[in-house]
């Protein structure tokens, strides 16, 4: 439950006093942070070195996180490696997936770990103080005691390890001919993650650009880990790896929310920070042996003098349309942080839109498709990265000299101060909302380590941003941003220029690795390759045993009984007293406000559903009437939060019923409401689309084709799963139409005939707006206080709508082709797959009841996991039964497909037989019911209230589901294993994947080469 403490700002004061002691951590200071409404708290451990931030504040999302310094010294991804093989196993929990098992027994709001370029950290969250304290025990002495020291498995599993492929019904022995005939692969989950990973050319990019920016650091190494560079890692070299930097010494660590800390420092003082652990041991021993004790040092991170790289090429192998050009440039010091701030804000202005005066020059020039930038500032030495997409070949110096000279000019006349104010105001806003994605306190945390990491000073330098701001606001006064983009770019002797070059699939990686296994098979003896298949067998064994009943005792769990009750939510109200039907919503939004519209698209046929994405992607984009394009950008920016145009596609209580709209969402603080009510109203009525420029909207639906193929080879499992929806859900076929495959495929026919198709594109959106944006068929929807409600209402009237005629606008035009099994498998550039299995379940009479989400639970992280992570390699998998109207089998990142719908096709099976202890069972109750009891930022639970109202869905269904997850029975999960073999069986599949994954694949796909 959560704590009771009503002030737990006051309370930590009196016990945390600067100067004092209290278990065994010395409080080092103690400052208030006002942008996070905290009081933050650094201590040191005295007796092992340890340095601890407390964040106290009245937020019940507590969370922990502990993070080491953790640069490499090659590419083997070590550091990765023991991201996922500390969660394996420990002294005190010595089961084989506690990690797992956390996420399907505990409360957690956020539970995970993540390897850096320059650290590890592991952060947890949860609304339960217990919790959080078991979370807290799990996750220390993962990290201080793994079982990697005593179980060489856990590294062949998540690290890599050799795989014999043998004929099938070949015997095996040290003497076998058959060995011979094998073939020798490799396999490990981290191994076929940056697999994946490293199919996508900006990662590519990114890693060749740091390597020419830090040569002589541990930014030149991808500490993900290369597939190339993975297989040379030695498991000697993975535990010394460990016992030199997973020590408390090395450690950071940060508490945040309203917690008991007195608790909690004596937790981690008598539990851990006191205590030898297994690197301790290690260490002690080394020395012991006589080993020279510089020679135990965790690996240095030190400062890259000035180097400039006046060109790299890098050639990969993925199709034409992912050549890049990368520009690098060094911003100074991670401590700088007005210097790191102030380049963000700079190059955002700069770059940051079509309307951006660079990227506007760079896309005149005709060098490429898109233009995108970034400020890595989570490193020693930030970095600005420039990156043009679908770039021509050989303009990476032409890039450089167009992007150079655009500079110089602003250096010369002045960046525009409309533009640095506007981008100044919209990261207030953000900053404002705190709607990080994740956990507060887990976010916190993280970016206080891109500071504190550098300097134990600094522990709250990257959290105390106001000042910041406050400074660079005066500064718009003078030279200060032409004097810096002036060093950053035209004076910086610390930059690097690279291309990213296609070459063909045979010239790839892929090749080069089959080359490799090839000649390491015909170098081992038969001995050797006998070992290799033992040692298989030996992992194989080892992943399927059973933890025991006393292993399993071990894990803390909660009950049932911890569960609160569900968060009250204020009824939703539909408000017609006002121009437009509006759901109100009555949401504590920090002085923030929330205004939508919904725009029903029955009004437009099936066929002009593209056409309805491109009017979104293009509105904000073209003038208006009343503002230039750069103008409305700047005025977007300076006066409101975002301003989206999306598409979103209700399913109904009928299963062949699907409801489209067009949604319109705005954000802006309340001082600023009269904005909220007009720009939206301008850009929806006013923008001049009859007469939109054929360059710049060429430029728009070009970077919508880059970012739909960036989706398909980084994010492919949506991909499937919307695809594989599509074959039996009309929803999912409009959907598909919308912004799927479907979409995808026509976007690329209009930019292939676009000059003779661009007059008629102009008439149709034309057309479009005129027919969608009416008052028939709109439902407004508003967040924020009751003085925010009347004010908007005061300056929005009727959001510049016509009435509109239910007729005349052809209300119920659109006709969905009805759905069809098409059985697709879409070629990729990438070395791994992704697969899906969908369907709505209604389609097969299947009722999905909250039970669904419990069986959900123990198929994704029991199952699935075991059979498809662990076992095949895959780095994802899992079953959803979302509400009650999509079930879906999912694989992420998988080196193979056969295997893995093999065990698909078991997991009805499986759950049929399921029989877990009662600890077990009520650990899936907890975490299913935590999920949905889970906090929810203002804006995401006024979406999901009103997706609840447009679907027809019944507003209690929540509830209800919550009392059937509360009363699920292992019995009832046993019963639903039929359901699942069925929906398994007659769930269509869907797979995007690299071409060879996909030909290794029985299943008689229709293979699409989706990318050309």
């Amino acid at each position: 439950m959560p704590t009771t403490s009503t002030d737990p700002r006051a309370a930590t004061a009196a016990l945390l006093v600067p100067g004092t002691t209290c278990h065994g951590f010395a409080v080092e200071r103690r400052e208030t942070v006002p942008e996070l409404d905290s009081d933050a708290y650094v201590l040191r451990h005295t007796a092992s070195g340890a340095r601890l931030l407390y964040l106290a504040c009245d937020d019940e999302n507590k969370a922990f996180a502990i993070g080491f310094k953790t640069p490499p010294a090659d590419s083997t991804g070590v550091f990765h490696i023991l991201e996922h093989s500390v969660l394996c196993g420990s002294a005190k929990f010595p089961v084989k997936e506690p990690f797992v098992d956390l996420i399907k027994s505990s409360m957690q709001t956020f539970l995970n770990a993540m390897t850096y370029p320059d650290k590890t950290i592991y952060p947890v969250a949860t609304t339960n103080e217990q919790d959080l304290y078991n979370l807290m025990d799990v996750y220390l002495d993962a990290v201080f005691n793994p079982a990697i020291y005593t179980k060489p498995t856990i590294f062949e599993q998540e690290g890599w390890h050799y795989e014999l492929d043998l004929p099938e019904d070949a015997e095996v022995d040290s003497s076998s001919a058959s060995l011979r005939e094998g073939t020798l692969r490799y396999n490990g989950v981290v191994f076929n993650e940056m697999k994946g990973a490293l199919s996508d050319p900006m990662s590519v990019l990114d890693d060749a650009v740091n390597a020419a920016l830090y040569p002589d650091t541990a930014y030149a190494h991808e500490s993900g880990g290369d597939p190339r560079a993975i297989p040379a890692l030695t498991y000697e070299q993975f535990l010394d790896t460990h016992a030199r930097h997973y020590n408390p010494s090395n450690s950071y660590i940060t508490l945040y929310g309203d917690l008991d800390v007195d608790r909690a420092l004596a937790f981690l003082d008598e539990r851990y920070l006191s205590q030898p652990s297994a690197a301790s041991r290690r260490m002690d021993a080394a020395v012991a042996a006589g080993e020279d004790p510089s020679t135990l040092a965790p690996n240095p991170l030190g400062v890259q003098a000035p180097v400039t790289c006046e060109y790299k090429r890098v050639e990969m192998a993925t199709t034409p349309e992912n050549a890049l050009v990368g520009l690098g440039l060094v911003l100074g010091s991670a401590l700088d942080r007005k210097r790191t701030i102030a380049a963000d804000i700079l190059f955002e202005a700069l770059l940051g839109s079509n309307e951006a005066p660079v990227k506007k020059a760079i896309l005149a020039a005709g060098l490429g498709g898109n233009v995108v930038s970034y400020t890595a500032a989570e490193s020693l030495q930030p970095y600005e990265l420039i990156m043009l997409q679908n770039a021509q070949p050989g303009v990476a110096r032409e890039l450089r000299r167009v992007f150079q000279d655009a500079c110089r000019d602003l250096c010369e006349h002045g960046v525009p101060r409309e533009r640095l104010e506007a981008i100044i105001s919209s990261n207030e806003y953000d900053l404002r909302q705190r709607d990080y994605g994740i956990a507060d306190g887990v976010a916190i945390a993280c970016d206080a380590l891109s500071t504190w990491l550098y300097d134990d000073d600094a522990a709250t330098l990257a959290l105390k941003y106001g000042p910041v701001y406050e400074e660079l606001r005066g500064e718009l006064d003078g030279s200060y941003f032409e004097d810096l983009l002036r060093e950053l770019v035209l004076e910086n002797d610390h930059m690097a220029l690279v291309e990213l070059v296609p070459v063909d699939a045979a010239e790839g990686a892929e090749i080069a690795e089959a080359a490799e296994l090839a000649a390491k098979r015909d170098a081992m003896t038969d001995a050797e390759l006998a070992d290799v298949v033992e040692r298989t067998a030996a992992l194989r064994a080892a992943q399927e045993a059973e933890d025991t009943p006393e292993a399993k005792a071990t894990l803390p769990r909660l009950r049932v009984s911890d569960i609160g009750e569900a968060r009250p939510e204020p009824p939703l109200v539909v408000d017609t007293t006002v121009p437009i039907p509006c759901l109100r919503h009555d949401i504590p939004t920090n002085r923030l406000a929330y205004a939508m519209q919904y725009f029903d698209l029955s009004c437009v046929a099936f066929e002009d559903l593209p056409y309805v994405t491109l009017l979104c992607r293009l509105l904000k984009q073209l003038p208006t009437s009343e503002h230039s394009a750069e103008e409305l950008d700047n005025l977007l920016a300076g006066k409101l939060g975002f301003l989206s145009f999306t598409t979103e596609v209700m399913t109904q209580p009928d299963v062949d019923g699907a409801r489209p709209y067009l949604l319109v969402s705005a954000g802006a603080l309340s001082e600023k409401i009269d904005a909220l009510a007009s720009l939206p109203r301008e850009v929806l009525s006013s923008t001049l689309l009859a007469d939109a420029d054929a360059d710049r909207v060429r430029d728009v639906l070009t970077q919508i084709r880059i970012g739909l193929e960036q989706g398909f080879i980084n994010n492919g499992h949506s991909a499937a799963l919307g695809r594989a929806m599509s074959y039996s859900s009309p929803s999912a076929v409009v959907r598909e139409q919308l912004s799927g495959v479907d979409f995808y495929l026509f976007l690329r026919d209009l930019l292939d005939h676009f000059d003779e198709r661009v007059d008629g594109l102009r008439t149709k959106l034309a057309e479009l707006a005129e027919r969608v944006f009416v008052a028939d068929g709109c439902l407004a929807s508003f967040t924020g206080s009751d003085e925010d409600f009347n004010a908007y209402w005061a300056a929005a009237g009727d959001l510049g709508l016509g009435a509109g005629d239910g007729a005349d606008a052809g209300r119920d035009t659109l006709a969905v082709p009805a759905p069809c099994d098409h059985h697709e498998a879409f070629v990729i550039p990438s070395d791994i797959c992704f697969a899906a299995r969908a369907c709505d379940p209604r389609r097969l009479g299947i009722d999905v009841t909250g039970a669904w989400a419990v069986a959900a639970n123990a198929l994704s992280y029991d199952y699935l996991w075991n059979e498809i992570r662990v076992k095949g390699g895959a780095y994802g998998c899992g079953f959803r039964a979302a509400g009650e109207r999509q079930t879906a089998f999912y694989t992420y990142r998988d080196p193979a497909i056969d295997p893995s719908i093999e065990r698909v096709e078991r997991a009805g099976a499986w759950l049929g037989s399921f029989e877990p202890d009662e600890a077990a069972f009520e650990g899936f109750i907890v975490s299913c019911v935590s999920g949905m009891d889970a906090p929810v930022k203002p804006y995401a639970l006024t979406k999901r209230r009103n997706t609840t109202y447009l679907a027809g869905l019944d507003p209690h269904a929540r509830e209800e589901r919550r009392a059937q997850m509360l009363a699920a029975t292992p019995g009832e999960l046993r019963s639903l294993g039929a359901d699942v073999t069925r929906i398994a069986a007659e769930s269509p599949t869907c797979v995007f994947g690299g071409r060879d994954v996909i030909a290794k694949s029985n299943a008689g796909f229709n293979v699409v080469d989706l990318l050309g």
